[in-house]
């Protein structure tokens, strides 16, 4: 089956769906998505959207706040086009039916996460994220040009490799003339040729035993975009969030919202003390990267698998409030936050680098934008300031929008794209092979490869994923497309990029630290 569109969205999280909603008003939009509709990174986001709305609060805050916690690396025209353009995309989404949380004055009750130097969240409740995606998806099924369909995978997008041509990293000429996408339900592969192809994928949290992620979050775009020799960076800092709740057994985690330290919690040690302080003057309102470190250190001391976060002292009426589902899972697992402190645990969260992109999200494919947690703006740098993700997908989306209608009338469809060629291949007969790889990959990225690494646990992690790779390309070769091994796929590539990016940067900064690093640089003082 070959569908010829427009604009081929890949994603249905809050890039994708405003993204489409811009585009629609030129054009025919295909958005895809390989779950349900609303299943995404963003629905999940529980703070909320950072941006500047009332003093004292300023730009130049933002942006300096932003920029200290990228610790250097953040590409400075990035974060002010992010900053300043931010305001108006909050209001847009606020016009297209997002409610965000007042005070009873009528005005937005803004919170403030670590990292903020004010008070600039806006949020609802603790599911800010669900609400977003609510309002984008009641507009999204209103409209005519849009055609959304749910358990689509994207396998591959198609590119000159597809017509016979050899490309390499070098080319300054590949295109992307669509992608391949795999019915999950039915087994059939389906070409889709497009003028223009936003990938808006989300994160990679699954390459991790432990992680905030939904199950979909396995890297897709990412891979699909480096296998087609597209440019992907930062992929050493993976943001590990510092409060999961610490429930073992229980995958994903559930997060304990920012917000919470933000609104006054305290992290503790096992025996109730407090120890941030011993790490960062702004104690558990510094930057995650910060805060995981040091809870993994206490934890390493201590020798127990978690630390304390103590909302005893908080008013209760005003924590429900802001935090109903927060205290509902706690409560559901016998944990009284008005009387007991919370236990909590690091966790995989956000992936900081990605697909390379300039400032309209063109990636270095050409027709292919990528925008959201796949994508590498430069806005992050070495680590995200808290709530600056949705911030930057309505942002980008919107910018990528207004580049692609400008161009797309002038792109016609490549008419030399094959079908997808299952020839050889045969039904998997031991699904096992697929679920101990994924086993393998996640436990070693988890043990060699977290919050604090060393040359020879990278060297490690190298040596056996070039194994898996091996053994998974194999099966690969000679089985029938599935979701769960393009997933696993996908996931080998996405650990192979963040060992080779973290052995190659020499220099602790951000979410990267390397302990031999540390030496290294003592030694040299």
């Amino acid at each position: 089956m070959q569908t010829e569109v427009d604009f081929l969205v890949i994603g249905s999280g809050i890039a994708g769906l405003s993204y489409a909603l811009k585009v629609a008003q030129h054009g025919s939009v295909m958005l895809v998505t390989k779950s349900n509709a609303d299943e995404s990174n963003t629905k999940y986001a529980q703070g909320g959207i950072a941006a500047v709305f009332d003093a004292p609060d300023t730009y130049q805050k933002h942006v300096q706040d932003t920029l200290i916690a990228g610790d250097g690396l953040c590409k400075t025209e990035v974060v002010h086009t992010v900053v300043t353009e931010g305001s108006e995309r909050v209001r847009e989404l606020i016009a297209w039916g997002a409610a965000f949380d007042k005070t009873k004055d009528g005005t937005y009750d803004l919170a403030r996460e670590g990292g903020h130097s004010e008070h600039r969240i806006l949020h609802y409740k603790d599911v800010t994220g669900l609400e977003i995606e609510r309002a984008l998806l009641e507009k999204i099924n209103a409209h005519p040009q849009i055609k959304l369909y749910t358990h689509l995978f994207a396998v591959d997008i198609i590119t000159e490799h597809h017509l016979g041509q050899e490309i390499n990293s070098q080319s300054e000429n590949i295109t992307c003339f669509g992608a391949y996408l795999l019915d999950t339900l039915t087994g059939k592969m389906q070409t889709v040729l497009a003028r223009k192809t936003l990938m808006a994928t989300g994160g990679a949290g699954h390459v991790y035993k432990t992680t905030t992620n939904p199950a979909i979050a396995t890297g897709d775009g990412v891979a699909m975009v480096y296998r087609a020799k597209g440019a992907v960076n930062g992929m050493e800092f993976i943001q590990f969030h510092p409060t999961a709740l610490y429930n073992p057994g229980q995958n994903p985690c559930f997060l304990i919202s920012e917000a919470v330290r933000g609104f006054g919690a305290v992290l503790k040690t096992h025996n109730g003390h407090e120890f941030m302080q011993m790490y960062d003057d702004r104690k558990s309102l510094a930057p995650r990267d910060i805060v995981a470190r040091a809870i993994d250190n206490e934890m390493k001391k201590s020798g127990i698998d978690y630390v304390y976060l103590d909302a005893t002292h908080l008013p209760m009426n005003d924590f429900k409030v802001h935090f109903p589902n927060i205290y509902a899972k706690c409560k559901s697992l016998g944990i009284d936050v008005a009387t007991q402190l919370i236990p909590v645990v690091p966790a995989c969260h956000y992936m900081c680098g990605g697909i390379t992109v300039d400032l309209n999200g063109c990636s270095t494919i050409k027709n292919l934008y990528a925008v959201g947690e796949c994508a590498s703006t430069g806005l992050h740098g070495a680590n995200r300031l808290a709530s600056n993700s949705l911030l930057e997908a309505v942002v980008f989306s919107h910018r990528a929008a207004m580049h692609a209608v400008n161009e797309f009338k002038q792109i016609g469809f490549e008419n030399r794209v094959p079908k997808w060629n299952a020839e050889g291949t045969s039904q998997p007969n031991e699904l096992v092979l697929i679920t101990q790889n994924l086993n393998e990959l996640q436990s070693l990225m988890s043990n060699y490869v977290g919050i604090v690494r060393t040359n020879q646990r990278l060297k490690r992690a190298l040596d056996r994923l070039r194994i898996i790779y091996g053994e998974t390309e194999a099966l690969y070769g000679r089985t029938v497309v599935s979701q769960q091994l393009c997933e696993l796929r996908n996931l080998i590539t996405i650990a192979y990029l963040i060992v080779k990016q973290a052995t190659a940067r020499k220099v602790n900064v951000g979410l990267h630290y390397n302990s031999d690093n540390a030496i290294a640089t003592n030694d040299a003082k």
